[in-house]
């Protein structure tokens, strides 16, 4: 068995199909959704960890691809500079996974790198580049 974290982007269209239930049902992958921002008739996403031998793994990428659904495994980290962080939160707006958080108390930026989608958003929010990918 084999556990692998991947990023799912649902067409308007495909929103409505119970893709999820069909992974599960159909191919007998256990489904942990992590993150979901899934809306009937609006490009959807969620994170999801699915866990199968790999040719059910593979049978059920295709499965979703066949349903317009894009299904791209994260493969890579995102690591930054901690020390030169200025805590200024610009990459905590655009991460929707809540990888990145500020403690309002304190005024200063967390990273929980278990909840990290690499999506890839803070590379480009972030004013001094600290943000990199290492490739998995």
């Amino acid at each position: 068995m084999k556990s692998r974290r991947f990023v799912l982007t649902f067409s308007p269209e495909a929103t409505g199909e119970p893709i999820t239930y069909n992974l599960i049902r159909k191919f007998d992958i256990m489904v942990n959704i992590v993150k979901a921002d899934v809306t009937p008739g609006k490009i959807g996403h969620l994170v999801m960890e699915m866990t199968a031998p790999a040719k059910v793994l593979k049978d059920g990428m295709e499965y979703m691809k066949q349903q317009d659904v894009e299904c791209v495994p994260i493969d890579r980290t995102i690591t930054y500079k901690e020390d030169l962080c200025v805590h200024c939160g610009a990459c905590s707006a655009v991460c929707f996974a809540g990888a990145l958080t500020m403690n309002h108390s304190t005024a200063e930026l967390s990273f929980e790198p278990e909840k990290c989608v690499v999506c890839e958003l803070c590379l480009t929010a972030c004013p001094l580049r600290l943000f990199s990918i290492d490739l998995g």
